[in-house]
């Protein structure tokens, strides 16, 4: 099958002619018919599948004939993160060049009024995330009773951020009429609840298992001494054929401190994590693109949809925490049929994590050895590798989220790497030595006293006749000069 052969029109066919793609995907086979025809979609389909072009295109040629009004858009797709908005957007330009749909990007990081300005032009795809989308909404600037499509994209990575309630919300403000599409790359039951409170009589669409990895990437595990693993992954990149690799971490503060560590020892490498700026993110994904950069240490924050052309290698320098996250790093390359290899750098108490993994991706990841390193053993019996690590926040809030893409109306989850402020010391508390990760220096805790019980305050007493005189506000305890009797006064 060809592009030909699903019904779009000749300017899209051109414009999907000029990107270079000839046959579509499995997804976009069975998808681009479906929502061209109006119907409701519930895709499940793991990354790196196509997926952006199997709404993206249909979208385009349903819009056509139309226009938008003053901030009233015609179409919304929610994102969980801005690198994931920014490039469905850049898909719609791509895709439609040939005609004249106007679209507007809301993420945080960017100027309000940039923003405002494009939705009083009139906007036919709105691409959001959550935080933004409700921040501009309660601010009068977009009216949502025009909308005909609406687009949920990576909805288990929504649920995982925390972003649900205010999704819920905003498809609350939707016009009843709408057709409304929504993709996830697993189906948990919290998805699958979303899933029929949103649409309408769904055409089912699923490619491939839920949460499998591409078959076109080569995957191996490195077991290595905690220690040791900033060394077991400098002589992996010296010993494989790397084009360009995106390095995972667990943690902002440990991408940072990973990033340096490579620049010390003479490799090519940036950061890309949360924390920093929407400009400098974008602008670091961006020379990661065009290969001015070489590698790419990052936080999950690049583990969902970044389309990363001929992307050679990924390494997990962390086990993730969750065993989904590692089937979303390694989707980052083996791409469209491309061929890509991946590396996992586990500690010996990594053993339950690496097992959570290798059952929900069906098979044992091969085991890789390095050169001149001892040989090491999970440790499948051993305690909770989570020891240290800080509390989730409420409403599933994960680390590594965005602070303006937050869920709107819930304070920023704590920052990756800060410790809470502690009590000072007082005299006689015996300090206690709190749970702390290897590489984290000892911090004594020394805890609060009690505090001491409040005396209430006993209520002042009126005067009274008689011989005692008691006068208000002194009780029984009377002053020496107002007991004193009154000197008479000559001549009186």
């Amino acid at each position: 099958m060809n592009f030909n052969e699903l019904g779009l029109s000749p300017e899209l066919l051109q414009a999907v002619t000029d990107t270079g793609y000839t046959t579509p995907t499995p997804i976009q086979q069975q998808a681009i018919p479906v929502v061209a025809s109006g119907r409701d979609v519930l895709g499940c389909a793991q990354t790196g599948t196509g997926k952006t072009a199997s709404f993206a295109l249909p979208m385009i040629d349903k819009l056509a004939a139309g226009r938008s009004r003053a901030r009233m858009p015609r179409s919304l797709i929610l994102e969980p993160t801005r690198e994931l908005a920014t490039q469905v957007e850049a898909a719609f330009e791509r895709y439609g060049k040939h005609h004249r749909l106007s679209t507007a990007l809301l993420i945080g990081g960017e100027s309000f009024s940039d923003q405002e300005r494009k939705l009083d032009r009139g906007v036919d795809v709105l691409i959001a995330t959550p935080g933004r989308m409700i921040d501009l909404f309660e601010r009068g600037k977009i009216l949502l009773s025009d909308v005909r499509i609406l687009v949920i994209d990576e909805a288990d990575r929504m649920l995982d951020m925390g972003f649900i309630p205010d999704v819920e919300r905003i498809v609350g403000l939707l016009p009843k009429t709408r057709q409304t599409l929504f993709f996830s790359a697993t189906m948990p039951p919290e998805i699958r609840r979303l899933a029929d409170a949103f649409l309408k009589e769904p055409v089912a669409i699923s490619v491939s298992p839920p949460a499998s990895p591409a078959e076109t990437v080569e995957q191996s595990i490195v077991i290595v001494a905690p220690e040791d693993k900033r060394e077991a992954l400098r002589r992996l990149i010296g010993s494989e054929d790397v084009k360009n690799a995106l390095i995972f971490c667990n943690r902002k503060r440990d991408v940072d401190i990973l990033q340096r560590s490579l620049a010390r020892h003479g490799f090519d490498a940036a950061a890309l994590h949360g924390d920093m700026s929407q400009p400098k993110r974008t602008e670091t994904l961006e020379r990661f693109k065009n290969s001015e950069i070489r590698l790419l240490v990052a936080s999950d924050v690049a583990a969902r949809g970044l389309d990363i052309q001929g992307l050679s290698h990924v390494f997990c320098f962390d086990v993730p925490y969750h065993a989904e996250d590692y089937v979303h790093r390694i989707g980052r390359t083996g791409r469209a049929g491309r061929e890509g290899r991946s590396f996992m750098l586990a500690a010996p108490e990594d053993g339950k994590a690496v097992a959570a993994i290798q059952k929900l991706i069906g098979k044992e990841i091969p085991v890789a050895s390095i050169a001149d390193f001892s040989p090491v053993e999970l440790d499948f019996e051993g305690g909770d590798r989570r020891r240290g690590r800080r509390r989730p926040a409420p409403n599933g809030h994960r680390s590594g989220d965005h602070s303006s893409d937050r869920p709107h109306g819930r304070p920023a989850p704590a920052r990756e790497g800060r410790r809470d402020r502690q009590p000072r010391w007082r005299e006689g508390a015996t300090p206690v030595e709190p749970q702390r990760e290897a590489s984290e220096p000892t911090v004594m805790v020394f805890p609060r006293a009690a505090p001491e019980p409040r005396r209430r305050r006993q209520p002042e007493r009126r005067t009274q006749e008689g011989p005692d005189r008691r006068v208000v506000g002194f009780g029984d305890d009377l002053p020496a000069f107002l007991a004193r009797a009154p000197r008479a006064v000559a001549g009186a």
